[in-house]
């Protein structure tokens, strides 16, 4: 009973001696409390965020972009482009030169200059193993890939056209 006592008392007299608690800086509201207004900063020109820092690229965990090992597919078998509610389903089979094709893609190929502006022209990559495989035979190496596009992608579309290795197949609207 007589612990207590003295302990109310020391702490009621350090209590006292705070009068100005709420201006001291070791009180935790005041840390980060700015002591004059600052003017809101604009963000840069380009859109860039002014929080974010620059990017240097020497990054000591940044790893270097991957080295793009896709080729053409050889031989372009199969294209079908099916309607859905939001836009369409662009449906490609291919057959590879060898077993083991990983990684398959429909990647956009940049008009040429001379192409008509409704055409969208995708090359039908993939990636095969480093290690060589067998050839086997084609039903073994027949690979499917799908793209989906929306129907603002397909504005102003009117031929879809696939590229392999070998040849190219195209659909056209109707």
């Amino acid at each position: 009973m007589h612990r207590p006592i003295p302990l109310l008392l020391a702490a009621s007299l350090i209590l006292a001696g705070c009068s100005g608690w709420s201006n001291s800086r070791v009180n935790p509201a005041n840390w980060f409390r700015a002591k004059t207004p600052t003017p809101a900063s604009t963000p840069a020109e380009g859109g860039a965020n002014p929080l974010m820092p620059a990017s240097t690229g020497s990054n000591l965990l940044a790893r270097p972009a991957p080295e793009d090992r896709s080729v053409p597919i050889a031989r372009v078998t199969v294209l079908r482009v099916e309607p859905t509610p939001s836009g369409a389903i662009v449906y490609a089979e291919g057959v590879a030169e060898r077993q083991g094709p990983y990684q398959t893609e429909l990647r956009p190929i940049p008009p040429a200059e001379g192409d008509r502006k409704n055409t969208l022209s995708l090359s039908f990559r993939v990636v095969y193993p480093v290690n060589p495989t067998d050839v086997g035979n084609e039903r073994s190496r027949t690979v499917h890939e799908a793209l989906t596009l929306s129907r603002k992608e397909l504005a102003g579309i009117r031929t879809i056209r696939v590229t392999g290795q070998e040849n190219t197949l195209q659909t056209r609207r109707r």
